[in-house]
């Protein structure tokens, strides 16, 4: 039997601790981790328990109310938070906004709470738009995870998938592994399985035989920031995933949020790149580990927002697209 994941069961502000799914213990254990401080929360962003870009800046949110709860510095709080991922835009985004009332704890728990349904609702809209371009009996191939694990609830590209699905479009969903913490193999195949949805998990590197082999339609991925010029920050491999599109005329489209746009980054160039620990990957060798690629914006066939498809030339699309959410916000 298929069962829901309610955005509540993700992450939710309870009067004394911010409570998450900790997606590290996922598939094997569904436990919940209760943080007691906002620098707890820090640490479970920083060591991904809580993970996905609009998921990142509503844990950040709810953290800075947490702090305000507690009576901590709101200050060092904000400062803990802000450092703890730094290639999210979301996470900043977040903590902006969360103050937009002011400082008193009711105030940023109302808008706490606000930022989590915003984002549920933005991912379900969007999730539409990117379902209407898929075609009947899609094979479907995506990369990392963009359920509602990521996203505090429904999900973006993983969001789009499940939406597409349920209007009987979907044949069967490819899961790439996805380096460094198997995010697709645990994460989107756990959800996948819960949605009743067919689908098999393969290792990144297989992922270009899989698209030419298997009769993939489409690829779908999320993002953890957009430029204004469309190149789009993602789990790494990402960026390969275009080129083999590019390739084999394959439809390529990251599914996100408004509030991914950095109105800040005129291009890829400008977004920084986390790096994971060196041991992750060898002991004895110097060692190369992004967590993250830029896929540049001519190899992106759509970039999908809750304001609907955008295409190239994206610059004018995307900055409108800000202006836009952000005036629907105020």
């Amino acid at each position: 039997m298929t069962r829901d994941l309610r955005p509540t069961d993700v992450i939710r502000l309870e009067p004394d601790s911010v409570r998450m799914l900790d997606q590290r213990k996922l598939p094997e254990r569904e436990v919940e981790l209760v943080c007691r401080s906002s620098a707890e929360v820090a640490t479970a962003i920083g060591e991904l328990a809580v993970r996905g870009a609009p998921a990142i800046g509503i844990a950040a949110a709810m953290g800075l109310a947490l702090a305000a709860i507690k009576g901590e510095d709101l200050a060092e709080a904000e400062a803990t938070l802000r450092r703890s991922r730094p290639t999210a835009v979301n996470l900043a985004w977040a903590i902006t906004d969360v103050k937009r009332d002011g400082l008193r704890p009711d105030e940023l728990v109302r808008n706490a709470q606000r930022i989590h349904t915003d984002e549920v609702a933005r991912c379900v809209t969007m999730s539409r738009h990117a379902a209407a371009r898929f075609p009947d009996d899609a094979v479907v191939l995506t990369h990392c995870n963009t359920g509602a694990l990521a996203t505090g609830g429904h999900g973006t590209a993983l969001g789009a998938i499940r939406t597409a699905f349920d209007l009987g479009k979907v044949r069967h969903v490819y899961v790439d592994e996805t380096r460094p913490l198997l995010q697709g193999s645990r994460l989107t195949a756990w959800e996948l399985d819960r949605a009743g949805i067919e689908h098999t998990v393969i290792v990144d590197s297989a992922a270009s035989a899989t698209i030419a082999q298997k009769g993939v339609t489409n690829v779908v991925v999320g993002a953890d920031r957009i430029a204004v010029n469309g190149d789009t920050a993602n789990k790494v491999g990402t960026y390969g995933l275009a080129v083999i599109c590019e390739r084999r005329g394959v439809p390529f489209d990251v599914v996100a949020p408004t509030t991914t746009i950095d109105g800040g980054a005129d291009t890829g160039a400008s977004i920084p790149i986390e790096e994971r620990p060196a041991e992750e990957v060898a002991l004895h060798s110097p060692v190369y580990n992004p967590a993250f690629d830029v896929t540049p914006s001519d190899l992106i066939s759509a970039i999908v927002t809750e304001l609907g498809v955008h295409q190239n030339p994206y610059a004018p699309a995307l900055a409108d697209a800000v202006l836009t959410s952000a005036s629907i916000r105020t």
